[in-house]
């Protein structure tokens, strides 16, 4: 029986498949690493005695973090931005893609809308004028000033419309002849066999507004306003945050929990959602990229 690889391929999956394990590793070990220490106590921590496994395991740095209300208060705003904001970013991306995926006999001017988005994946008016903007548009300190300046990310468009581009055209002509309009074709029809791209890109918004920390910094005055990930900023940089505004039941269980398990237990629970989310839409991730993917 004939190999099925040569020595050279054989060689080639084994360095390819130690290079992916440990550059797995490399990405994960930090993360238990900070497990570790948010469920640790505060002396085996200073001493130095934790690495990769909890020393005198406590949930004593959740309990303090959960009793703050400004963590909570945050992860609120997070949860707010990610609902809104996934949802907006989904339905202008379908509605932006759709007609851009047809050609330019059937939508006049479509390379010219094409080439306007792609300007601007390359080039942007930067960070002064976008503040202005926000600001004299009255959104400064609001939910939306998080959500509408990023509403229609253009790299999810270019994916959904050459995915579109991919649909069968003999569906949306049977769908004319039993008298479906635009709007009905694209519901009824393009979406539903959309569902892995979609899925996709999904995960793409959503990881994007959960992780978003920049935006909160810049156009929210108030830190009661704060995203979750903007307020995690500030506690990594500044350790009198995790001091501030402590009742007497909150400064008794800081004795037990130092500014480094503290900060430790934030990042995990800020990580945590996303970790939970993603093994739910990984099957839909590789098929939405290839399928969405430019064809030659």
């Amino acid at each position: 029986m004939v190999d099925r690889y040569s020595w050279s391929r054989w060689l080639f999956v084994v360095l390819n498949y130690t290079f992916l394990i440990l550059l797995a590793v490399l990405c994960i070990l930090p993360l238990i690493h900070i497990l570790a220490i948010s469920l640790s106590s505060n002396l085996a921590v200073s001493a130095g005695f934790v690495k990769l496994w909890p020393k005198d395991f406590t949930f004593i740095s959740y309990e303090f973090i959960l009793r703050k209300s400004e963590f909570l208060l945050s992860l609120i705003v997070t949860l707010k931005r990610v609902l809104l904001g996934v949802t907006v970013n989904m339905v202008l991306t379908v509605l932006a893609a759709y007609p851009l995926s047809k050609e330019s006999s059937e939508f006049k001017g479509r390379t010219v809308y094409v080439w306007i988005l792609v300007f601007t994946m390359l080039f942007s008016g930067g960070l002064i004028p976008l503040y202005m903007t926000v600001k004299m548009l009255g959104m400064l300190d609001s939910i939306w000033s998080l959500i509408l300046p990023h509403a229609l990310p253009v790299f999810n468009v270019v994916l959904l419309l050459n995915f579109f581009r991919g649909i069968p055209k003999e569906l949306e002509e049977a769908a004319f002849i039993d008298g479906a309009g635009y709007m009905r074709i694209l519901w009824k029809v393009y979406v539903p066999l959309s569902m892995p791209s979609i899925a996709t890109l999904t995960l793409f918004a959503t990881v994007g507004h959960w992780n978003a920390w920049f935006d909160g910094l810049i156009f929210m005055n108030s830190p009661s306003n704060y995203p979750l990930q903007s307020y995690l900023y500030t506690i990594v940089n500044n350790v009198d945050t995790i001091m501030g505004s402590m009742d007497l039941v909150n400064m008794k269980l800081f004795e037990d929990v130092s500014s480094r398990t503290a900060k430790s237990a934030q990042i995990f629970l800020g990580a945590l959602p996303i970790l939970l989310l993603y093994p739910f839409l990984q099957r839909f991730f590789i098929k939405g990229i290839v399928v969405g993917s430019v064809k030659g």
